[in-house]
């Protein structure tokens, strides 16, 4: 059942509402506080005619009526900036209900407003109780409300936690939860005051909801020790384990998640725990679900208050054998629409491609997150390197202008953006010294400026653009003081005397650099000169909301920004090249940056990309990119000339290289490229970030490539260029992807010597179609079939 859209407003829905909470006499420790049902009763007739409920929560509830769960939304109400943005969720429930009397009940456990979350497992991030809110309304009259006369006890969920886990009991669970009788109930706590009363943080979700997706029977099911089964689903996902035949009542079971096996076959999951920062100690990796069995045939274990990130599970306990009937993984996440497909001759670059969608799928979970196990926070920079690619691959127009939201909501009063959004300590300081140190790094408060301008190109939309730029300017302005107001120490001492473009420089702060870089270990240093990096990114914010002023009619401030933009460009030259077109600080990720920010003036790129070449050249002919440059790589080397130096890292094996992870046994990207050797595992091995290679596939493979800059006549694909560069052994390919004006498709072959293409153009759009002969046509709407003689790279510089 999809979310009804009620006529009202969330405000005039649950106006007659009161927060309500269980009764709690004193909270258990995190991660073991039980889920609690909230029940009451109405009354309702046919001539009420159609009924809706209404309802949201701190916390993670499931609704009820007369003991049929309604909707199929999973972790209802969603992860958002809770103090200024709470999604309500609204179902028709008429055919839920019976003439007479009515039961509604929800099971609220902690979510992510009380439970533990992030790199360091901390709880009650937004509060310390949970709560809920609800309504009944029908045609004629409000029929129920959430008030003091609710009940509450605690539930069969002895212990919810979105991250540790969840145990059943099916021992207790009975028809009391949804019956009429008094047993084992208490009265809730109303509550009132503060947030409470902040109903003007009640909004509709314009994002799709979390929903069960799919389905994965196990691939093997092994008995590695007596009481133990291993069941490999042969995928890394999100989502959690159903499991039938529970056995004899009393029998326990756990189940153990991870993404890794030891050497005896069991389930590892030190490459997932965390640390505390400033002790250095290891923290649990969670994961971990229990069910009890009350013995009754047809009870079905499946553990909604909760997710895991994972392959394989483990189930311990005094069990018989598990049949894989018995067992099945249940794919969660964000009911995203699929836009975009890939396929070509070299199935390992096929495998590359479903890896890659298999991450985001596993970290689309409401937010976008880092990982789907160890952390789960909706990291800014990951999204920042990844939207383009999602964009391709699935709509990502609601799900991300929702997160632009919580972005506005926690960014801090002086414009820098936290490291997380949504962010438990909101848009201040959380009193943790690395969390606040990191606040407004470069390349990840970035996201503020660079996913705005994402969607704007893929999308179109005006008003969501209109609707981020105050977000965007305040971090462009946050970072330009920033710039203006210090410089580096190391800078300082060996140059007495600042050089006026120093003030364009932004070298001061905490930045995470070019994070993971091949064979080099992070270091979260603030005393570290970031400088070549940050200003960077400096320019290319204020350049991109030059140009969405530009967009918005703003002609003002777009000039304001412009200058700023020049000034900054100006400043970065002046400090980091030279005029033989190489960098005074030298690495792959810094040639990359420079090269697709477009840093280095055009007589000079040629250059400055054939030292970039060079420095693959002494890597091996590998990558050393990190964390911001990596999806940038390849587009960069075949924009200036080297095709083939793409390709032969596109296809290399070995580390560090993405079909090495594939060899290495991934089916999603890795946080680290050797994040599996014979010495072991470790890092998150579902982090979507190197992925954003994918666009490559789609832009340059089969070239299917949106303007960088459009104007309101040329963006949301209404103007595209097809412009395929084939190279390595690929003999074929193709990629669609299903635009807001249609589906564009491009494929192309290579056949004794004849490139073929072919393409699909919506009526409504207009192509240029560019040949690797250096040939170029026009194309509309329909389909167009395109020849060469020979398939040759372009010349380069």
């Amino acid at each position: 059942m999809t979310d009804h859209r009620s006529s009202l407003s969330p405000q005039a829905a649950l106006n007659a509402a009161t927060w309500i909470s269980p009764a709690e006499d004193q909270p258990a420790e995190p991660g073991k506080r039980p889920a609690y049902w909230i029940r009451s009763h109405f009354t309702w007739s046919p001539d009420d005619g159609e009924t809706t409920a209404h309802a949201t929560a701190h916390g993670v509830y499931e609704l009820f009526v007369n003991g049929t769960r309604v909707g199929d939304e999973e972790l209802t109400p969603g992860f958002t900036a809770y103090r200024q943005r709470l999604q309500v969720q609204s179902w028709d429930i008429t055919h839920h209900l019976v003439s007479g009397g009515n039961v509604i009940t929800a099971l609220l456990s902690d979510g992510w407003f009380r439970g533990r979350h992030g790199f360091e497992r901390r709880a009650d991030g937004f509060g310390t109780a949970t709560a809920f809110l609800a309504s009944v309304t029908s045609a004629r009259a409000p029929l129920a409300a959430t008030s003091h006369h609710w009940e509450c006890r605690e539930s069969h969920i002895t212990r919810a936690d979105l991250m540790d886990g969840q145990t059943v009991d099916f021992r207790l669970l009975s028809p009391a939860a949804e019956s009429t009788t008094a047993d084992g109930w208490l009265p809730v706590v109303a509550r009132r005051g503060g947030l409470y009363d902040n109903r003007e943080r009640l909004v509709r979700s314009i994002a799709p909801p979390v929903r069960r997706i799919e389905e994965l029977a196990p691939v093997t099911v092994a008995v590695p020790a007596s009481g133990i089964t291993v069941v490999d689903f042969g995928q890394n996902i999100n989502g959690w384990v159903r499991l039938r035949a529970l056995g004899p009542c009393g029998t326990r079971i756990t189940l153990r998640h991870g993404e890794i096996l030891g050497d005896a076959g069991l389930v590892s999951t030190e490459n997932i725990r965390a640390f505390d920062f400033a002790s250095k100690t290891p923290l649990p990796a969670g994961q971990i679900d229990e069910v009890i069995s009350a013995g009754r045939a047809g009870d079905v274990f499946e553990p909604r208050h909760t997710t895991h990130g994972f392959r394989y599970v483990q189930l311990e306990g005094n069990v018989d054998a598990i049949a894989p009937e018995d067992v099945t993984a249940v794919v969660v996440h964000s009911d995203l629409q699929r836009t975009g497909t890939f396929e070509s001759s070299n199935n390992r670059l096929n495998a590359l491609h479903d890896a890659i969608l298999w991450s985001f799928r596993s970290n689309a979970c409401d937010v976008p997150t880092d990982c789907p196990q160890r952390e789960r926070s909706g990291f800014t920079g990951d999204w920042q390197v990844f939207v383009d690619t999602a964009a391709l691959m699935f709509d990502v127009s609601g799900f991300s202008a929702k997160w632009l939201r919580d972005l506005s909501a926690d960014q801090w009063p002086d414009g820098r953006v936290p490291t997380v959004v949504p962010n438990p300590a909101g848009d201040g300081p959380s009193g943790n010294f690395f969390e606040d140190l990191a606040t407004g790094s470069a390349g990840w408060g970035d996201a503020a400026v660079f996913v705005p301008w994402s969607l704007w190109r893929a999308y179109g939309d005006r008003q969501s653009l209109r609707e981020a730029f105050p977000s965007m300017r305040s971090w462009v302005d946050y970072a330009s003081r920033a710039a203006a107001s210090g410089r580096h120490p190391e800078r300082a001492a060996a140059r007495p005397a600042p050089l006026p473009h120093e003030q364009y420089l932004w070298d001061t702060g905490f930045h995470f650099g070019e994070w993971l870089e091949p064979d080099t270990p992070p270091n979260p240093d603030p005393a570290r000169d970031h400088g070549i990096v940050a200003t960077a990114y400096l320019y290319r914010s204020a350049d991109l909301l030059a140009k969405a002023a530009g967009v918005l009619g703003d002609s003002t401030t777009a000039d304001h920004y412009c200058t700023l933009a020049a000034e900054i460009l100006s400043a970065w030259r002046e400090e980091y090249l030279d005029d033989s077109g190489l960098l005074l600080e030298e690495s792959q990720g810094h040639y990359v940056r420079a090269l697709a920010f477009g840093l280095v003036p055009p007589h000079l790129a040629p250059l400055a990309a054939a030292r970039l070449v060079e420095l693959i050249g002494l890597n091996g002919n590998r990558l050393g990119t990190g964390f911001l440059a990596t999806g940038l790589l390849l587009p960069t080397l075949a924009d200036h000339g080297y095709p083939d130096v793409a390709y032969e890292l596109l296809l290399s094996t070995g580390s560090p290289s993405w079909l090495g992870m594939l060899d290495a046994g991934a089916t999603t990207m890795w946080e680290w490229w050797d994040g599996v050797t014979t010495s072991g595992a470790r890092g998150s091995l579902n982090h979507y970030s190197k992925g954003a290679v994918g666009s490559f596939l789609y832009t340059h493979v089969a070239g299917i490539r949106l303007p960088e800059y459009p104007d309101e006549a040329h963006t949301g694909y209404r103007t595209v260029t097809i412009a395929p560069q084939p190279g390595g052994d690929i003999a074929w390919a193709s990629a669609a992807v299903d635009t807001v004006h249609g589906r564009i498709s491009s494929a192309w072959s290579i056949e004794h010597g004849k490139f073929t293409l072919h393409v699909e153009i919506p009526m409504s759009v207009n192509a240029t179609v560019k040949m690797p002969d250096g040939s170029t046509h026009t194309a509309g709407g329909g389909s167009h079939e395109f020849t060469s003689g020979h398939h040759d790279p372009l010349p380069r510089y």
